[in-house]
């Protein structure tokens, strides 16, 4: 009957003030959290580095009023639908301009709400994005900068290495021809004084002792290149 009718359509304009009295709140909310997120873009590389490894709060809260809003307009619209479908039901005039002018209005609120909540959700998404983005290029610059200071400080222990290992060859070289050249001298001594004989194979021992001890020195040298080659 009429009455039972009326009293629909206005339980359905009641729902609907509901639900557009939470979208209001909400979407006033979303868009306070979204510029608060905005300003919070200029953030430092060590902030960066917290929000990147444990996730940030806000990030969830903002996708948490994302999904509640969707669900909210999802509901509104269904409001929406059955209050045009009793508009179109049988001895409901479709004449009747108050109930199409209040079907209206609910339509258009409705359309605003939905375009400034894909407005902010876009804006948010953005802010996100780019985020990511300038955290992911400092993290790189970084890393960058740490490498090239590792490589710098290879190089120069390298090239420490490399002289000292110069210096150790040039002085074997040098120590192996004074070794010769007194070598030839004790030799042609021993050949007129069959006496000293003993005296050589002292400086024998004692030339190859020197001679185990800068191979080591060489040996130990062409370790370290190889460590830090390898490092």
């Amino acid at each position: 009957n009429m009455a039972t009718s009326s009293n629909y359509w206005e339980d359905l304009r009641k729902q609907a003030r509901q639900l557009e009295n939470e979208l209001d709140l909400k979407l006033v909310s979303f868009s306070k959290l979204c510029t608060s997120y905005s300003s919070s873009s200029n953030w430092d590389q060590q902030k960066r580095d917290i929000r990147s490894d444990s996730g940030s709060t806000q990030d969830n809260v903002l996708i948490a009023m994302t999904t509640e809003l969707e669900q909210l307009l999802a509901n509104l619209t269904a409001v929406n639908d059955k209050m045009a479908e009793y508009t179109n039901t049988p001895g409901v005039s479709s004449h009747n301009a108050a109930l199409m002018h209040t079907l209206q209005r609910h339509r258009d609120i409705l359309q605003d709400y939905t375009h400034e909540f894909h407005k902010t959700k876009s804006n948010f998404f953005s802010l996100r994005e780019r985020e990511d983005l300038l955290g992911s290029v400092h993290r790189d610059i970084d890393s960058s900068g740490v490498n090239n200071r590792k490589t710098e400080l290879f190089l120069k222990e390298h090239e420490h290495l490399r002289n000292i290992a110069m210096a150790t060859k040039e002085n074997i070289t040098f120590q192996r021809g004074m070794l010769k050249s007194i070598q030839t001298r004790v030799t042609t001594l021993a050949n007129r004084f069959p006496a000293i004989n003993s005296l050589i194979q002292k400086i024998n021992l004692r030339k190859r002792r020197d001679s185990l001890i800068l191979g080591g020195v060489i040996g130990v040298c062409t370790i370290l290149l190889l460590l830090y080659t390898f490092h």
